[in-house]
């Protein structure tokens, strides 16, 4: 192992290689730096031309960060990743068809770099069947000039599977907190792991460079053998940036590091608007011991409001980056008060296996079938992330999102709702524009979904979508028929939704909890009721 300069690090990034790059979403252990070298190399030098980019999870500020640096015409001609959004500059080159794009989904990215590093021909898996991602409809691309199929369908055992293909890596680009002269790798200050280590690994078994970003160096043998995350002998070369930023929205947060933890009255409560509207009816799935992960955009606010009702302990928040219990923060990727946390490969794992109790995600469209779209609309390439594995395996899901968007005013007087000015764009459609969960995919497998706004709630049925609450103030025809491109059936129990949610006070869902079972125990170890 050397340690050495950035300049000199992306100088073995040649012409057409793949370069993986580790970390996640906001900042979250990115080697920002290894990546700004590369973009400035280019800028100096027109090189390297025609890469690869293969990074699980979407980097990016959502403005210039992240792979954005990456984005001179002629550098990159292919990236392959979770999602898109974090990086403007490259949703634009897909919509152009400027970059070969694909998103495919996050957890199965994961896996695949682990599957890589063992030498095995692939990820075999259900995950993204009857999705976007499924070769029978788009194989994940996002811009037409994506013409490799990336993606198989296979038969085994009498059952259709999907086959994600494996990758060579050249160049990886890894990030920790501190590094030995024998190359060893800790992340003491990071706010997640990701797969550091099957990166490494992979980067290795197949003839690549490994090149990792700390923050600072240590004597040989100084760094605690059980903080090591990657092993010196995977590690050829180091780069030090003593100013690395925790995410980059934070400088550094001993919470995210899992040094401290918080008081829960630290957290600052919700405004009292539509998202919190619709947090606090998805926070009435819960039920104590739930085994929860948390989406990001509406969902998060899912934490702030069991913490504001005293049950954050009687709950287990998870999310996909591996943290495990606490708060998951706005922070997308990081978490406070966390019990544990694992690398992101073995939370998928878990969640692939049907680990989750409820699965609180966002919305962007929703059809008649009960398809779900998060990946591509209103000509915006968001991508899924996580949304695939999440959605597909979890016992239960609970999609949650405002009723129409653009511009949309909610006012709420005395426990009533009072649309001020409705959304331009309509999000009950009656085709979705890509389909990142299959609703009848999703039906056939008896999984149950429900589907929450700030003025009605619905639920998958045999036959599709189903409305079976709505707020008070809410005219049934004018403020949610006509605010759909599909008439969805109507409970004959149509409920209207808990008047505790429309006002700003305590719900006291401790209360709620007490009454639900804690239906995760396995069956062996409940008490007998006879």
């Amino acid at each position: 192992m050397r340690v050495i300069s950035f300049e000199e690090a992306v100088s073995y990034v040649h012409n057409n290689d793949t370069v993986m790059i580790g970390g996640s979403g906001g900042g979250h252990a990115v080697p920002e730096a290894l990546i700004v070298a590369l973009g400035d190399r280019f800028e100096k030098h027109q090189s390297p031309k025609q890469i690869t980019l293969f990074h699980p999870v979407g980097i990016g500020d959502n403005i210039s960060q992240g792979v954005g640096h990456l984005s001179h015409p002629g550098m990159v001609k292919r990236i392959i990743t979770g999602a898109l959004v974090n990086s403007p500059i490259f949703q634009e080159y897909a919509k152009e068809d400027k970059v070969e794009a694909y998103t495919l989904p996050q957890g199965t990215l994961s896996q695949l770099v682990r599957e890589m590093a063992a030498g095995r021909p692939g990820l075999i898996t259900k995950t993204g069947m009857h999705t976007y991602i499924d070769p029978r409809q788009l194989g994940g691309r996002q811009s037409e000039c994506a013409a490799e199929s990336l993606v198989e369908l296979i038969e085994l055992d009498g059952q259709e599977w999907l086959f994600y293909k494996p990758y060579k890596i050249d160049v990886a680009f890894l990030r920790g907190t501190t590094a030995d002269e024998e190359g060893n790798i800790t992340m003491e200050r990071e706010a997640v792991f990701g797969e550091m280590l099957s990166m490494a690994q992979a980067t290795h078994n197949n003839g690549g460079i490994v090149i990792v970003q700390v923050a600072r160096l240590a004597e040989r043998n100084t760094l605690p053998a059980k903080q090591v995350k990657i092993p010196g002998m995977l590690v050829d070369l180091v780069v030090v940036d003593p100013d690395q930023r925790q995410t980059y929205l934070m400088d550094y947060s001993p919470a995210y590091a899992g040094e401290v933890k918080v008081p829960v009255n630290d957290i600052t409560p919700l405004p009292f608007d539509a998202r919190k509207i619709i947090a606090r009816r998805a926070a009435l799935e819960l039920f104590q011991g739930a085994i929860c992960n948390l989406g990001s955009g509406v969902s998060t606010g899912i934490a702030t409001i069991a913490a504001e009702e005293e049950i954050l302990g009687r709950i287990v928040l998870t999310n996909e980056q591996g943290l495990i219990g606490g708060a998951p923060s706005s922070d997308a990727g990081a978490a406070i008060n966390y019990t544990s946390i694992v690398e992101q490969p073995y939370q998928f794992d878990f969640y692939d296996g049907g680990g989750l109790d409820l699965a609180f995600l966002s919305f962007a469209q929703v059809d008649a079938k009960g398809n779900v779209n998060v990946s591509r609309f209103n000509g915006r390439i968001i991508g899924v992330g996580g949304f695939v594995n999440i959605s597909q395996y979890a016992k239960k899901v609970i999609f949650s999102g405002t009723f129409t968007a653009g511009k949309l005013n909610i006012d709420w007087i005395d426990g009533q709702t009072h649309i001020m000015n409705e959304g331009k764009f309509k999000k009950l459609l009656t085709e979705v524009e890509q389909i990142s969960y299959s609703g009848p995919f999703a039906q056939e497998r008896g999984q149950e979904a429900l589907y929450i706004t700030e003025r009605a709630v619905f639920r998958r049925g045999p036959e599709g979508v189903e409305l079976i609450e709505i707020a008070p103030g809410i005219d049934l025809q004018t403020q949610i028929l006509d605010q759909m491109e599909f008439k969805p059936s109507i409970s004959p129990v149509l409920k209207e939704m808990d008047p505790r949610i429309f006002r700003d006070e305590p719900m006291n869902l401790s209360i709620d909890l007490n009454r639900k079972e804690q239906s995760n125990v396995p069956s062996r170890l409940r008490k007998d009721t006879n």
